[in-house]
This record gives structure tokens, C-alpha cells and sequence, in this order.
């Protein structure tokens, strides 16, 4: 039989692991030691890995033990394993053995709702450090290095558990004086609609649901690469453009930004917290989303 085709035979993992302490310490007592058992316990298990392979490890002698020549090439080799296994475990873990809060999140909920807000949270953690990336790419926690991820969204992410922040609200805003006369819907035709690349449908949905369903196809339009920017073009009179409540709020009260129709659309989305369904337990994570929805629930 070729040497491909060998079924592979793997020994007991306890007791290759007490073999592996054992051959390093070259100590019974030091490896009892490490690994928080008790002497004759190491050698219980030294003597099942023995008793599997067929084969003496270790030669006992009257002050200890020493590795006979079977069991220094068997240590040889399976020592960097177990050097391997410890290194990917560290590299797995140790995302929640630090004070660093991995988030993933997007330009417009960092820059409009996020960081104001992040002086509050320092100023009850401030030995925690919040690194923020930003990206608007489906999200896959398998190929990311994130703790969690604040995510527009209808609260459904496979493999991941999703916790509402923010409910998605839209509605048009302006400059004041931009809409002149009655108030209503029709004070739109003839004004250039100011429209955000990634969410270009919130103009559609809130026509039709204002009663004019079409225009959106006939008016003139300019189009940008993110909501933040059709904002600064909406304060500086460029056009109106759709607005979410939760992110403009700072411009409505110092009167940059009004809402001229006061008629706010429930898109049925929301911004939420996602987090790995299998996350390991972390304080830092917890304390993190409780100061969330402690901010959410202020509004």
C-alpha cells in the first residue's frame, strides 16, 4: 500500500500531551507541575501512550527518567505540533484577552452618530481602545478581525446574533426657506432631488408612500457617493435630500437642516449590533453594547 493511502492513527490526545511536557521538562515533577496534576498521575498517562504505541518512551531511573532514542525522535517530532496549536489558539483568543474593541461599522453611522458619542464611552472605559473599520461589504465574520459590527440591515445575518440600535426612519430635509409655500409633497416638483449612491431607493419608497409615486423617474437628480455628502449638499442648497432621523439630529436642532413635511417613513430596517453567534463571553464586548443601547435609548 502506498505510503498516501495509510489510514491515519492518532494516539490518545491527554496522554501525547503529558508525554510532550514530560519529554520538554524532562522532570515528572515539573510536569505534574505544569499541568496542575499530580506525579503519579503524569505517569499513569505516559504509561497508556506507551502501552498504545507498544513502545518504551522512557527509561526509569533511580532519580527520574530519561527519553530512550524511540522517544527522543517521537518528541522531535511532535513537540512543534503542539508549539503550532498554541500559536493558532493565541492568535484566535487573544482579540479577547486584550482591552481593544474590533468594530466594523459604516462612514455614515461613524461620523454622523458614532463618534460624538464615543467621548462618553472613554470617559466611563478609558483603558478600552475602539478601532473602527468602516466598509459597506456584506458582512462575513469568518473573514473579518471584528468583535462586532453595527449593520443596516432587517436584523436577519447567518451564523451571527443581531440586537436593534437604531430604527430605520427617512424623510426629505433642506436648507430652511428652500421649500416655499404649503408644506406638502408637491412643493417637491421642479427641485432637484439629491440622492446617496447606497441608498438610492429611500427616494422611490418615500414618494410613493407620500402619494406621488413616479415622479422620482422625471425629476432632476444628482447623485453622490454616500448620505453624508448629499447632506452637505442639501445645507448648502444644492437640492433636498432624504435625511435619516437618527443621524441628523445635532443639524435639526442648530436649525441647519429642517424636515419640511414632517412626514417620516419606517423603511422596516434598522441599524443593529451583530456579534458572532459563537462569540467567547467578554466583558469589554458586553460593556460596549450596553453603552449602545444606553446611547439609542437617550434619543
Amino acid at each position: 500500500m502506498p505510503d498516501n493511502d495509510i489510514p491515519m492513527k492518532t494516539p490518545p490526545l491527554n496522554p501525547l500531551k503529558v508525554f510532550e511536557v514530560v519529554a520538554r521538562t524532562n522532570n515528572l515533577t515539573l510536569a505534574a507541575t505544569e499541568l496542575n496534576v499530580s506525579q503519579s498521575a503524569v505517569s499513569r498517562q505516559v504509561a497508556v501512550l506507551e502501552e498504545y504505541l507498544g513502545v518504551q518512551l522512557f527509561a526509569r531511573e533511580r532519580v527520574g527518567v530519561r527519553l530512550t532514542e524511540v522517544g527522543e525522535s517521537y518528541a522531535r517530532r511532535i513537540g512543534p505540533a503542539f508549539q503550532e496549536i498554541s500559536a493558532a489558539t493565541a492568535f484566535i483568543t487573544q482579540k479577547y484577552s486584550n482591552n481593544v474593541i474590533r468594530l466594523r461599522t459604516y462612514t455614515t453611522l461613524t461620523a454622523r452618530w458614532l463618534i460624538p458619542r464615543l467621548p462618553h464611552f472613554k470617559a466611563q472605559y478609558p483603558d478600552v481602545e475602539i478601532s473602527i473599520l468602516n466598509s459597506n461589504a456584506p458582512l462575513d465574520f469568518s473573514s473579518e478581525k471584528c468583535d462586532l459590527a453595527i449593520v443596516l440591515g432587517n436584523g436577519t445575518w447567518p451564523g451571527a446574533e443581531a440586537t436593534l440600535l437604531l430604527e430605520d426612519i427617512v424623510e426629505p430635509v433642506c436648507v430652511p426657506g428652500f421649500i416655499e409655500g404649503t408644506a406638502t409633497p408637491e412643493g417637491l416638483r421642479g427641485k432637484r432631488l439629491l440622492v446617496s449612491r447606497y441608498r438610492k431607493d429611500d427616494w422611490p419608497r418615500w414618494l410613493e408612500y407620500a402619494g406621488m409615486p413616479g415622479m422620482f423617474e422625471t425629476a432632476e437628480k444628482m447623485v453622490f457617493s454616500s448620505s453624508i455628502l448629499t447632506w452637505q449638499a442639501a445645507m448648502d442648497g444644492l437640492g433636498i435630500a432624504i435625511g435619516q432621523q437618527h443621524m441628523l439630529d445635532a443639524d435639526f436642532q442648530a436649525g441647519r437642516l429642517v424636515r419640511p413635511f414632517a412626514r417620516q417613513l419606517r423603511t422596516g430596517q434598522g441599524q443593529y449590533i451583530v456579534t458572532p453567534a459563537l462569540q467567547r463571553h467578554s466583558d469589554k464586548i458586553v460593556a460596549f453594547k450596553d453603552w449602545l443601547m444606553r446611547e439609542a435609548g437617550q434619543l
